[in-house]
Parts: structure tokens; C-alpha cells; sequence
């Protein structure tokens, strides 16, 4: 009686396989029983369609370890880890990155005359700079304490001065990690908001607070919410004097404000001196024509 193999073979019928490649695919089939279930079926069904594959045509011998290596050697990494590591990776570096900004925002204010002139008047009444004076005599090097010094007036910087947009301080909540976490917070969050607004201005018709127009006009300026807190007070005032919360009205601004740039743009001198080469000389050209 013919001893059977494969899915329904028998010896007599199966052609010469290499022996070592029949070995490595038994083998194969073996581990993969010791797997959980449903991983273990799958697998195992593709080790068997290889395997029946290899019966039929024993001639295609690279392919067969091709097929066989591929499967032994293929990455058992589970996806959700790579996500995590892969959002932990971009989170960090968004810190670093955004901490550095900051850091570079307070040391180009620190050379400003306007602010290092109060953060220094500051350091002298909180007898600061007098103190590291005092600790650095007769230990310490002229560029160890001017070190110091400005290091005591980067800090009242950083304690006084509010840096907002892209250079403000960084958030841990602004990280992509975090965002993902507190996604279904934020969402349920608008989903309210929004429900309250369509109740109270949609359906009741009440008047827009200080916040809502504001709002209505940083949508209508296409601004994120940082760029729009980043402007001063003064601006904010002027927007909510004008009405720009009314489409018309902020149509109007925008106009004038297009207006006023052209202007700008027509009594500067570099301006000029770019239309006057573009209509005399016009961008470069690539010819291929012989000296």
C-alpha cells in the first residue's frame, strides 16, 4: 500500500522532490500546528497550497526555497506595536523640536534692546545680578559669570513675556500621542459645542458674544487658533470695532486691506526694481543654442 503524502497523494504518485526541501516544508508544518488556532489554520493552509505546489512541479527548485524561505524568514512584528513605537518616535521628536524653537524665540528677545532692558532692570531689583556678581568675584572666569547673567535674564524673560503661535512654549497636550488619546474627548467635545451653537444662534436667534465673534472672524480669516492669539489685543479690537463677524463687513476690510498692500508693494524700491528687470528682461530662459 503506497504510503500517502501532501493532500491526498501517495508516493507512487508524487515525482522526486530534493530531499532537503521536503524535510524543511514537514517541519514547517509541524511548528505551525503548535501555533493558536486560527493563526495556525491560515498558516498551515499556505504552507499546504506551497507544499502541494512543490509536489506538481518539483523542477521550479529556487522557487521552492524562495516560497520556503520567504515564509520562514517573513517579520512576526505585530502592527499595533510599529503604530506605537512609529507615534512615541514622531511625539518626541515634535518636543524637541518645538522646544528648540522656543528656546531660539528667547534668546533672539534677549538681544532685543526693548525687553532686555526691563528683564535687566527687573534682575537688579530682585538683587539677582547682584548676587551672581558677587558668587562669581575671584572663582569664577568674565565669561562664566556674563554666562550667568544672561541665563538670569533669559528666565525673566520666560517668566514675563507670554510667547505665543509657532515659537510658544510646548504643550505636552499638543503632541501627537496625546492628540490621539484625547481624540474621542475632543470629539465628543465639539459634537456639544456645536450642538449649542445651532440651538442658541440657529434655532433661538440670540446675539453672538465676544467669543463667538471673534470666532466667526478668525473662520472667516482662515487662521488656526494659534496664529489668531498670537495677534495683539489692539487688532482684536479693531476687528470686533469694524464687525468683521458680518460677511459684507469683512468683505469690505479684506478689500481695503488688498488695497493697502498694493500700495506698499508700489512705493517699495525692491518691488520696482523686480517689475523693471521682469518687463526688460523676463525670467531666465534654457537654450540650446552653440557659442
Amino acid at each position: 500500500m503506497p504510503k500517502r503524502i501532501g493532500s491526498g497523494r501517495t508516493t507512487a504518485e508524487a515525482p522526486f522532490i530534493p530531499v532537503e526541501i521536503r524535510n524543511k516544508f514537514i517541519a514547517l508544518l509541524v511548528k505551525a500546528q503548535d501555533r493558536e488556532e486560527e493563526e495556525t489554520s491560515k498558516k498551515d493552509e499556505e504552507t499546504r497550497k506551497d507544499y502541494d505546489y512543490m509536489l506538481d512541479h518539483p523542477e521550479e527548485y529556487y522557487s521552492h526555497y524562495y516560497h520556503y524561505y520567504s515564509r520562514r524568514l517573513a517579520p512576526k512584528v505585530d502592527v499595533r506595536v510599529v503604530i506605537l513605537v512609529s507615534v512615541c518616535a514622531i511625539s518626541v521628536f515634535q518636543f524637541f523640536s518645538w522646544w528648540n524653537s522656543y528656546n531660539k524665540a528667547i534668546s533672539y528677545l534677549a538681544t532685543v534692546p526693548k525687553y532686555r532692558i526691563q528683564a535687566t532692570e527687573i534682575a537688579i531689583q530682585q538683587g539677582l545680578l547682584k548676587k551672581a556678581k558677587e558668587k562669581g568675584r575671584n572663582k569664577k572666569s568674565k565669561e562664566e559669570i556674563r554666562d550667568k547673567e544672561e541665563n538670569i535674564i533669559k528666565n525673566i524673560i520666560k517668566s514675563k513675556i507670554d510667547i505665543k503661535g509657532g515659537y510658544q512654549k510646548p504643550q505636552i497636550h499638543d503632541l501627537l500621542l496625546f492628540q490621539i488619546i484625547l481624540a474621542p474627548f475632543h470629539m465628543c467635545s465639539y459634537i456639544v459645542w456645536y450642538c449649542h451653537w445651532i440651538y442658541n444662534f440657529n434655532i433661538k436667534g440670540k446675539e453672538y458674544g465676544e467669543e463667538e465673534r471673534l470666532y466667526l472672524i478668525r473662520k472667516s480669516m482662515k487662521m488656526s487658533k494659534s496664529q489668531f492669539d498670537s495677534l495683539e489685543d489692539h487688532q482684536k479690537e479693531t476687528f470686533l470695532k469694524r464687525e468683521l463677524w458680518i460677511k459684507e463687513n469683512y468683505e469690505v476690510y479684506k478689500q481695503e486691506q488688498e488695497e493697502e498692500l498694493k500700495k506698499k508693494l508700489a512705493n517699495d524700491p525692491r518691488w520696482k526694481r523686480y517689475r523693471r528687470w521682469m518687463k526688460n528682461e523676463g525670467p531666465g530662459r534654457l537654450t540650446f543654442v552653440d557659442d
